[in-house]
Parts: structure tokens; sequence; C-alpha cells
């Protein structure tokens, strides 16, 4: 089965969320400032990761003041098509900082301003965005920041996506601090999953708002879902694998000199979507994943340096090129 049923005819992907400025810790009180998010940083790896006959767009909403442009010019100099970006005069973009304790990171944001929020408050400015995409890629944080407009405007725009051959990638990404209640969070969620056509939960999240006690039990409620092909994130655990009926537990890359775990569930979501893209198996894919996390992790901040990307492209190039 081809994963990209319209392939024939767009090999555009699209990610769609909140783009923020990070301040990630470098030594002696010293913060070194980038740009990143979930949908942001999977976006990066995609682009870095795919072949150069695929186009990987980011639809997002900035602001016009100073770092708002910083913010357009990173994703042009990456490589990612920034003509999905809208721009807002009177938002700008959030803000993060990253503090260590030792590898795993804790998050502080700023984002009542920020411009993503309404993103999807324009349904034609939306539908635009993600027209003729072979792929769209969004996440629980996406639905979180947009609100219940914006949901609404995303939801039937993800449905005329679908009806024209689009598939969806959904990774949940719960942060409850983001939505109103639990109860929101688990509606709107449950409002997106019929739309999904690959599902890339981390366990721990899931977990906390709906109390799976097993990664077995999460794949099994998913599926009941719709959702026919899922991958469970679980950290340093075998991830869970659905694809095509068959489950499977793929193991993680072991890593003993990890410096900071930014960004691992997102580049995992990259090398995963990519490996798929180009034809691999969802077996394939979800071991090219893990090598790809288990490599960041190893990095500080959100964006791994290239070199420790390019082994993953090399593999992801020649399975586009020979066809498999």
């Amino acid at each position: 089965m081809n994963f990209l049923r319209r392939a024939d005819k767009s090999l555009r992907i699209v990610g769609v969320g909140e783009a923020m400025v990070e301040f990630a810790p470098v030594r002696d009180g010293l913060f070194k400032r980038g740009f990143a998010g979930d949908t942001l940083n999977t976006s990066w790896y995609l682009r870095r990761l795919l072949p150069d006959a695929f186009s990987v767009y980011y639809a997002t909403r900035a602001g016009t003041d100073a770092i708002s442009k910083e913010f357009v010019a990173f994703v042009e100099a990456s490589g990612i098509e920034a003509n999905a970006i809208a721009l807002d005069p009177n938002r700008t973009l959030g803000l993060y900082t990253i503090t260590l304790d030792g590898s795993e990171r804790r998050f502080s944001y700023w984002r009542e301003n920020s411009a993503a929020r309404q993103l999807a408050d324009n349904p034609a400015i939306l539908a635009n965005a993600i027209a003729d995409a072979a792929l769209i890629y969004l996440s629980g944080i996406t639905l979180a920041v947009i609100g219940a407009q914006g949901r609404e405007n995303l939801l039937e725009a993800l449905k005329h996506a679908k009806a024209s051959g689009t598939r969806v990638a959904f990774d949940s990404n719960i942060r409850l601090r983001l939505w109103p209640n639990e109860a929101a969070a688990k509606s709107s969620i449950e409002m997106f999953l019929p739309l999904t056509d690959v599902a890339l939960p981390s366990f721990d999240d899931e977990a906390s708002l709906w109390g799976d006690k097993t990664a077995e039990a999460m794949l099994k409620r998913l599926r009941d879902g719709g959702v026919k092909e899922i991958v469970v994130k679980n950290g340093s655990s075998p991830a869970l694998l659905l694809s095509e009926e068959v489950v499977n537990a793929v193991q993680a890359t072991s890593v003993k000199d990890a410096a900071d775990t930014t960004a691992a569930g997102d580049s995992f979501n990259a090398a995963y979507l990519a490996a798929r893209c180009v034809g691999q198996t969802a077996l394939s894919a979800c071991e090219l994943a893990h090598k790809l996390a288990g490599e960041v992790v190893r990095h500080p901040g959100a964006l791994a340096p290239l070199e420790a990307i390019q082994p993953i492209r090399k593999i992801i190039t020649a399975a586009y090129e020979s066809g498999s």
C-alpha cells in the first residue's frame, strides 16, 4: 500500500502548529536563542531527512515585529517553505525557556500574545495553507492553542483535505496546562481521531489524561477510535507499533551519553513519517525513528547538528531512489 495516496500528484508536506522563541541553557546562566515548537521541530527534521523532491511547508501565524521576521528568515534558511505563515501586526511569537535536570528538561512558557493562537481563525487562509498536501502533521498542542473556533475550522479543513486523498498524522502531545480542563482536551482529541491516518502518541502524555495502564491498552483505545496505524512512544522502553493489523514491540536505541531529551519525540515522528513517505514499512520506519531520536538526545537543544542527522537521511534517500 502506498503511504502517500496522492504521491502521484503532490509531495507536499505541511506541518500545522505554533512556533516559539526558544532559550536553551548553554553554561553559567547563559542561554542560546533559537526557534522551536513541537510541530516546527518535526517539520525541520522532515526537511532535513526527506529528498529534495519533497517540499515541506509550515502553516502558522507570526507577527510583523523584528523577532517574527527573524523566525520567517530561519524557516526559509532551513529549506522550509514560508508562504503558509500568516502575519499578524498585533501579535508576536510565544517564548519558552528550558531548564535541565541532568538530561531531562523543564519548560517555562510565555505565550499569551502568541499569534499562532489565531492560526485557524480564518478558514480561507487555513484552507490555502494546507491545499494540495500529501501529508498534514499536527499535534495536541496545535489543538490546544487555537481554541474552540479554531479547532472547528481546522476540523472542517482536514475533512476537505482528506476527501482529496491527503493523509493526516497526529501526535496528541498532551499539555494539560494549555487546556481549560481535561474534558475539553478529551473531547477535542476524540474529534480529530477519526481523521487521523497515523497516530504518534507518547505513553506518559496520553496516560496522564486517559489513565491507560499499559501501552497495549492505549493502542487498543486509539484503534477503537478509528486509527489504523499507531506508534505508542514510550521513552527508552520499546515502542508499540500497529500497522496493517499487526502489532510489534520495537526496541528503543540505547543511549548512555544523553545530554538533552528536548525534541526526542518530535524527531522520532519526523523520521517515522519520512521513512513512510519514501515507501519503507512501518516496522523499518519505527526502527529508523528510534535511531534518530537516540542521536538527537545526545545534543543540547531541539535541533541536532546536521552531521548527526545525515546517516538517517542517507538511508531515507536511498529508499526513495530505489523505490522501496
